[in-house]
């Protein structure tokens, strides 16, 4: 890869023992679902390193490239870039996304320059069947606190919130309410955010907002989002 900012490029394996079947992964996810930590603040919104991550497929050739993309969260200037490739490790199911994404996530996160912050995910925490999506996985294995948002709704249906930027309105699992539809933007569809470790759904809305002074979608996203379709293109490129 060429450009200014320099990228960090690791290999994404399949960790031993990583689960093969629905059965097998959905007891991982109880597991790892007790270990949660759901009472603490997180950092300050617009302070420290906040890093994005996201993943592209390519099922024919069975690869995943993760990209993580650490930002100032002052002045929402790139300051680490790294990516991962490796075999897509676990079949199509939904519910069960975290598991084809968490490893190359991993190994793009540990092959960041710098401490990666508070993590972002394109995806779900707790606004999930079970309560425990991507964000929640990549939290709970990292420590770091991470979060959630979407840019549609998976299960959980939610009113449209007011039309400015900031309105919002809850994803209600079992009458709790585990996340939010919330207008980035004025006039513009929402995105759905939830918390997925080591921070309140309060400071996870505050953080999107932080993250979103131009677009619908975090600048962490953006940033992740274009660097891992490129990571998946120059991947399949090679011979």
């Amino acid at each position: 890869m060429t450009d200014t900012q320099a990228v960090t490029a690791a290999t994404a394996g399949v960790p031993e023992g990583w689960p093969t079947t629905e059965e097998a992964a959905l007891a991982v996810q109880e597991e790892l679902r007790a270990r949660l930590l759901l009472d603490e603040e997180g950092p300050p919104p617009g302070t420290g390193p906040v890093t994005g991550v996201d993943v592209a497929y390519d099922d024919g050739r069975g690869v995943v490239a993760a990209a993580a993309v650490t930002l100032d969260a002052a002045t929402l200037e790139v300051t680490g870039r790294a990516v991962a490739v490796g075999p897509v490790p676990f079949p199509y199911v939904p519910g069960l996304l975290a598991f084809r994404e968490v490893p190359a996530v991993l190994a793009a996160l540990e092959a960041l320059p710098g401490p990666p912050g508070l993590v972002v995910c394109d995806g779900y925490g707790l606004a999930h069947p079970r309560r425990f999506g991507l964000a929640c996985h990549v939290g709970v294995l990292t420590g770091l606190p991470a979060v959630g948002v979407a840019k549609n709704p998976f299960v959980l249906a939610a009113d449209p919130p007011g039309p400015g930027r900031g309105d919002h309105t809850p994803l209600r699992l079992d009458g709790e309410e585990v996340g939010r539809a919330l207008r980035t933007r004025a006039g513009v569809k929402p995105v759905f955010v939830s918390a997925g470790h080591r921070i309140s759904l309060d400071d996870a809305c505050a953080h999107t907002l932080a993250l979103t002074p131009r677009y619908r979608l975090p600048e962490t996203t953006r940033h992740a989002d274009a660097l891992c379709r490129r990571a998946l293109r120059e991947a399949l490129a090679r011979p």
